[in-house]
């Protein structure tokens, strides 16, 4: 599995390896010791499975406050996302600036979101299946939102303003500088 971190202290994307031949392919997603090796937590107790059938369907972003913070390991298995992590850590020296990394069915990346981060996608290419595990269960009464096109993140979604497709709550969440802080940032805990 290839492993890459981002500036951003405790983003990273994981890359498995495809084992293909004339039958199909063989992939590991996920290894406990290697995701635990790159800091990942190794017990996560929830996977989900989200279809969209349109480009330009936008999730997010979207947290949850502690204590039923979530961190999430996101990888597209049909389809195309632009996947996006805003850094909303109180004190952290990049707070406000994100990460977007396309997360695709042909390239087979997955991107570690920490705790710590708004996080949502963009789906580039559609029919799109995207599966993520969290380490924390849905709690709706524990939900925030950021507002997806706050001009102070400056996030290219890669779609015009006329392609995208939000739901009712999405189209309200409040700009960064009108959150009140949610999460403090620690180096210790952001592996």
């Amino acid at each position: 599995m290839h492993i890459e971190r981002y500036p951003i202290l405790g983003i990273l994307s994981l890359t498995p390896v495809k084992h293909g031949d004339a039958r199909g392919f063989f992939s590991e997603v996920y290894r406990r010791e290697i995701a635990s090796a790159a800091g990942l937590p190794v017990d996560f107790v929830q996977e989900n499975h989200v279809f969209s059938a349109q480009r330009g369907v936008l999730r997010g972003l979207h947290f949850q406050r502690p204590p039923r913070a979530q961190g999430k390991l996101v990888r597209c298995i049909r389809g195309a996302i632009l996947d996006v992590a805003v850094d909303i850590r109180t004190g952290s020296p990049t707070f406000g600036r994100h990460v977007a990394v396309e997360l695709s069915s042909a390239n087979w990346t997955q991107l570690w979101v920490p705790e710590g981060f708004a996080h949502g996608y963009a789906v580039l290419e559609a029919p799109c299946e995207v599966l993520y595990k969290v380490t924390d269960y849905w709690a709706p009464s524990s939900e925030l939102g950021l507002a997806w096109d706050d001009p102070d993140l400056g996030i290219d979604w890669r779609l015009g303003s006329d392609e995208v497709i939000l739901s009712d709550k999405d189209r309200v969440h409040p700009r960064l500088s009108g959150l009140a802080p949610v999460f403090q940032f620690s180096e210790k805990t952001s592996s």
